[in-house]
């Protein structure tokens, strides 16, 4: 007997769909991902030719452009360390409620010691901005 319309259009949605979906998903990474270059490409580009002009001039306003994008860079920096730290609370947190969560599933084994992966790792990710990340120059 062979299958009629209506089976036929669901066989192939069943395999077309996700193929699709793939598609229009990795295609969407693909040119954020692109344009995210490109945009810093570009302020990576004006910032240099504004550095340009501020070389070639001199006086009060090249000192005070100087001094805001000093300021600027430090902020980064800032910004940084503290991703860095908010990153490594949240990991640190995800391990330790793996390891409780593990520990109610299975009492007989020691499974629940795979939560200290993440909960090392975001330790790491707290020591680097404490104690090991270069210190701000004021």
């Amino acid at each position: 007997m062979e299958p009629n319309l209506g089976e036929t259009v669901v066989g192939v949605s069943v395999f077309l769909v996700p193929i699709v979906g793939s598609i229009a998903l990795f295609s969407f990474l693909g040119v954020a991902t692109w344009s995210e270059a490109r945009r810093k490409e570009r302020e990576a580009y004006y910032r240099s030719e504004t550095l340009k002009k501020i070389a070639e001039s001199s006086g009060e306003g090249a000192k005070s452009a100087l001094e805001l994008m000093r300021e600027q860079e430090k902020n980064a920096v800032k910004r940084r360390l503290e991703g860095l730290k908010i990153g490594g609370l949240v990991t640190a947190a995800i391990g330790i409620g793996v390891m409780a969560l593990l520990r109610g599933f299975v009492r007989d084994h020691p499974v629940y010691l795979a939560g200290l992966i993440p909960l090392l790792v975001g330790v790491a990710l707290l020591i680097y901005p404490f104690l090991l990340a270069p210190k701000a120059q004021e």
